[in-house]
């Protein structure tokens, strides 16, 4: 590996034993950098109230850990957020080698810090590594260092119901590299900001779908249950023609048919018809997120028919009401979906659906422990 890319060997540890090192080190680190309760948001200097999602509250510190074949992981270290070293040769440049994963941090009623289900995003970015043939980062090392990030930006984490701290970890080949093959080299980073509502009218304000019938986000045998960095950018040409044209997203269908639904461009749909709710299965084509996981065990939990099966488009459009969810979506309702030139509305102009206002309730409550976490999914960081 290059020597500008790697950790000096002073720095590096064996892998057998990096994670619980890791975390005493981490510890250390973070406890010296957190401020204390009562200073907390008094460095920021950011107008709570105007969070949107992008990266103008960027967090001051990030993470950054280093594996190299003699070595494996090392034992990360907090800095501040910058440029990260790489050639131009770096794998991720030229073969794009890389994986992300997407969490909040948010303030809770019991006037803490806390996590939500970090435990199931280090068990994805463990399969996402596998799949993309990169090393995988150890599942406490992952938890234990968007910890860390979180108690070193305490500042950036809204107040309540005002946003949350975003985290976006990165798993990338920076080695350099010629012929295609795995990356010599690689690095694991974790970088955050503070946020607002995904979408720009706002949390709770229903979008309009339009489903698209030219582009497929994925195809059987491939990588759409991956969340690979490049399985998002070849959206962009449906999804920016879509708001050109009045819509806030695409819904695209299945590779084989294009008869079923599969997925909105970053994030997974569910189709509601009365009490039963159906959102299509996990095959192989659609990511498994988290946000997808948790409404199905509360839907369930809250007497709904949950399926995970396929819905094909002319289900959908004879629905009583669709919505979205994602880390960064939580839930959203829609407003209305476009097919061949039908619109079919769900909800009156600028109200929620009343399933997806329920579950998005019950789901934050959770999150901001404003109501029992008796799933064990809230994780608290200070």
């Amino acid at each position: 590996m290059n020597r500008s890319l790697a950790p000096s060997k002073a720095q590096c540890l064996r892998r057998c034993g990096a994670a619980n090192i890791a975390r005493t080190r981490l510890h250390t680190i973070a406890a010296a950098a957190a401020p204390v309760a009562g200073e907390r948001r008094a460095k920021a200097n950011i107008d709570w109230d105007s969070l949107g999602f992008g990266l103008k509250d960027v967090a001051a510190t990030m993470y950054v850990a280093e594996w190299t074949p003699e070595k494996g992981w090392d034992s990360g270290k907090l800095v501040p957020y910058g440029p990260l070293n790489m050639m131009p040769s770096a794998q991720v440049l030229n073969y794009g080698q890389a994986i992300f994963e997407g969490m909040k941090a948010q303030e809770s009623a019991k006037g803490r810090v806390v996590l939500f289900r970090p435990d199931q995003n280090a068990a994805r970015f463990k399969a996402g590594a596998a799949r993309m043939s990169m090393p995988a980062v150890p599942e406490d090392q992952f938890v234990e260092a968007v910890r860390s990030t979180v108690e070193s930006n305490l500042d950036y984490v809204p107040p309540i119901g005002k946003g949350s701290l975003y985290l976006r970890p990165l798993l990338m080949g920076t080695g350099p590299i010629l012929g295609l093959g795995p990356a010599p080299g690689y690095t694991f980073a974790i970088f955050a900001a503070a946020v607002g509502a995904y979408f720009k009218g706002g949390q709770l304000t229903p979008i309009d779908l339009i489903v698209e019938e030219r582009f497929h986000r994925a195809a059987p045998g491939g990588m759409g249950g991956t969340k690979a960095a490049g399985n998002y950018s070849p959206v962009l040409v449906t999804q920016l023609e879509a708001k050109k044209n009045g819509f806030s997203d695409v819904v695209y269908l299945d590779a084989k048919t294009d008869t079923y639904l599969e997925e909105v461009s970053s994030c997974n749909i569910f189709v509601v018809k009365g009490k039963t709710i159906k959102t299509p299965p996990l095959s192989g084509t659609i990511l498994p997120g988290v946000t997808r996981r948790s409404i199905i065990e509360l839907a369930r939990s809250r007497g709904y028919d949950m399926q995970e099966t396929a819905v094909s488009v002319h289900e959908a459009m004879e629905a009583d009401e669709i919505f979205t969810t994602g880390t960064a979506v939580v839930v959203s309702s829609v407003g209305s979906l476009t097919y061949r030139g039908a619109k079919k509305a769900y909800t009156a102009p600028g109200q929620a659906g009343p399933v997806a206002l329920e579950m998005y309730s019950a789901l934050t409550d959770i999150q901001t422990e404003k109501a029992d976490d008796k799933f064990g999914w809230v994780y608290p960081v200070k």
